[in-house]
Order: structure tokens, then sequence, then C-alpha cells
């Protein structure tokens, strides 16, 4: 699992209730309904393409034969 880099936010109480109104209806967590937010934001945007299945398959091969050589 990646590491996580751990921030402060400040937001105004009325959005931070509604953050975690969604949240709860979402069956996530704040934090994770921040995060999901913000995953959706970039993708949106352009600005966050994550990795093809191909890629994570290749990357798996990788490690396989890394793991083999030990």
């Amino acid at each position: 699992m990646a590491e996580k880099k751990s921030f402060v936010l400040r937001i105004a109480p009325e959005k931070m209730e509604a953050v975690e109104k969604w949240a709860a209806d979402e069956f996530r967590s704040s934090n994770g309904q921040l995060e999901w937010i913000i995953d959706q934001a970039l993708k949106k945007a352009g600005r966050y393409k994550t990795k093809s299945a191909k890629d994570s398959n290749e990357m798996a091969n990788q490690d396989e034969k890394s793991d083999d050589k030990n």
C-alpha cells in the first residue's frame, strides 16, 4: 500500500457537515469521502491518470521476476 501524506485542512463547519453526511450516505469515513472527491476532481480535470490494467500486470510480472532471482 502506498504511503499517505497527512496535512491540516481548514474548512467551514457547514462544508464539513455536508461532507460527513455525504460520507455516511456512501458508507465511507469523512477522510475516505474527501479522498474520493479529490480523486474524482483530479480525473475530471485530466490531472490524474490511473494506471491501466496492462501497466499493472507488467509491474506485477516484474515483481515476480525479481522475487525469482532472490
